[in-house]
């Protein structure tokens, strides 16, 4: 069911800006060094207006990465201008001592989308769509959606 309604939704769902980074650090005692202000910054974070949910992954050996949701985009910057945050990006791109790479993007939710089942915001059972989003190049709705 395609929809602009998300208040069912879980925390993420709800969220309209996306940040997803990941930084390669130097080695064990950097990432141990990290978690000095990392945890300040996580604590900052989840009280600050907009915040929706995070989770953290790692990549072997030495990278670690987040995905975090916002409400807007203007939570999502205010979160990257805090103390913590700052503190953190300085330790992190000082030269090549502490980290030897990363990146950042920053995602924003289009407001259409699709819920079904729990999570929909227009009523309990669950429906499909007859037609599928349109793609860049194609005039008007996308071609029907055959079901075998």
């Amino acid at each position: 069911m395609r929809t602009t309604d998300f208040s069912k939704a879980p925390p993420q769902g709800q969220a309209t800006a996306m940040f997803v980074g990941a930084t390669r650090y130097r080695g064990p005692l950097s990432i141990l060094t990290l978690t000095l202000t990392w945890f300040r910054m996580v604590r900052d974070m989840k009280r600050m207006r907009g915040y929706r949910w995070h989770k953290v992954y790692w990549e072997f050996p030495y990278t670690l990465g987040t995905l975090a949701f916002f409400d807007d985009r203007d939570a999502l910057l205010r979160f990257a201008r805090s103390r913590h945050h700052r503190k953190l990006m300085q330790w992190v791109t000082d030269g090549t001592k502490n980290a030897t790479g990363g990146y950042i993007r920053l995602y924003n939710a289009e407001p259409e989308g699709y819920s079904n089942g729990v999570w929909r915001a227009e009523g309990g059972p669950m429906a499909h769509i007859e037609t599928f989003t349109p793609l860049t190049t194609e005039d008007g709705d996308g071609p029907p959606v055959k079901r075998p």
